[in-house]
């Protein structure tokens, strides 16, 4: 079959490869949608993770099912279902212990593209198919559903992580899909005032759609300056961080108030370590929360994203601005992400 891949670091391209096998609790999935993702560019323009040879691109995908191995219980070949860009191996301790995004290793919930072949292909493999996919309802767009398996599920973690009360004052650096889906999750948590940070203006008509209250341009001037400036030097009660240089670590120190939380949901692709200011975190012991998670797979969390979508609490369709017909065209997809015109937010590729 073929399939579009990272040839090496730096180089994509078209390859021919062998067709997945199921094992017994498996499923193997032919593509209906697929998103391409800036992890992609970290991963293959930036050698993020280290040097991948062949290996096909690709984590988020709503597909139908062909094929299901002998223990596979819940789906038939013919079910349109959400593949989630983490596939955790369910029977792990990491798993038990609440952390299944790190089945087996450190972010080795993360399969797709990482260390097996992802989705931009004729068919693809999923792992433990009862417990890592959902089944789709007709009534949800293709293009509307493939952003739930991680822009959704990424943005949303980022709220959940900086633990929002009701009426909190948050900041979301960095308004990609990723951190759109931060301001709703922001907005689905109770913040009151958020403050979306970003440049791009068909992301800030976004950020509007989904909750920013306030919008602060980093081509403005320092951003620190700027929101503490708009919180009368206060700061802001948690900050997601969902996009940025290893500066925004800091960034993220300085405007966040004593006691507040620091969720980062950012893949950091580049340098050696993330700068703390020693003074904005108190010398240490200001009670600010740094917090980095990797988003929450599996079948029970798409589950429960795709009840948000289908009873309209969240409509991540406005995150859709490019929309391409045919897999031929994964890579031209794939260079939008790289290059980030001003008009795009997230490219689609619907493969029928």
């Amino acid at each position: 079959m073929k399939g579009f891949a990272m040839l090496r670091i730096g180089e994509v391209g078209w390859i021919e490869t062998a067709k997945p096998v199921a094992g017994p609790y498996d499923a193997i999935c032919r593509p209906l949608a697929i998103a391409p993702c800036t992890s992609d560019i970290h991963t293959v323009f930036e050698g993020a993770i280290g040097e991948r040879y062949n290996m096909i691109l690709g984590h988020e995908a709503v597909g139908e099912v062909v094929e299901v191995g002998s223990e596979v219980k819940d789906f038939i070949p013919g079910d349109r279902v959400v593949v989630p860009a983490i596939t955790p191996d369910w029977r792990t301790l990491e798993a038990a212990a609440g952390f299944h995004q790190h089945s087996g290793g450190m972010l080795a919930g993360w399969k797709f593209s990482n260390v097996k072949d992802g989705s931009m292909a004729e068919l693809f493999h999923v792992n433990d198919a009862d417990m890592n996919l959902a089944l789709l309802p007709n009534d949800i767009l293709l293009e509307t559903a493939v952003m739930i398996p991680d822009m959704v599920t990424t943005g949303l973690h980022g709220a959940e992580n900086a633990d929002i009360q009701l009426g909190a004052a948050v900041a979301v650096v960095g308004i990609g899909p990723v951190g759109l889906m931060g301001v709703a999750g922001a907005k689905l948590s109770g913040a009151g005032r958020i403050i979306a940070v970003g440049s791009r203006p068909v992301c800030i008509e976004a950020a509007r759609f989904y909750g920013a209250t306030d919008i602060v341009n980093y081509r403005d001037g320092d951003i620190v300056e700027q929101i503490l400036k708009l919180t009368d030097g206060k700061g802001v009660d948690a900050t997601i961080i969902a996009g940025g240089k290893p500066e925004v670590m800091a960034q993220a120190v300085k405007i966040t108030k004593p006691g507040g939380t620091i969720s980062n949901i950012n893949y950091h692709g580049e340098g050696e370590s993330l700068p703390i200011p020693r003074l904005e975190w108190g010398c240490g012991m200001a009670h600010k929360t740094i917090r980095g998670g990797l988003c929450p797979g599996g079948r029970r969390r798409m589950e429960m994203l795709i009840d948000l979508v289908k009873y309209n609490r969240l409509d991540p369709g406005k995150l859709v601005t490019h929309v391409f017909k045919g897999i031929e065209n994964c890579e031209k997809a794939l260079l939008l992400m790289k290059d980030k015109p001003k008009d795009l937010i997230k490219p689609v590729v619907l493969v029928d």
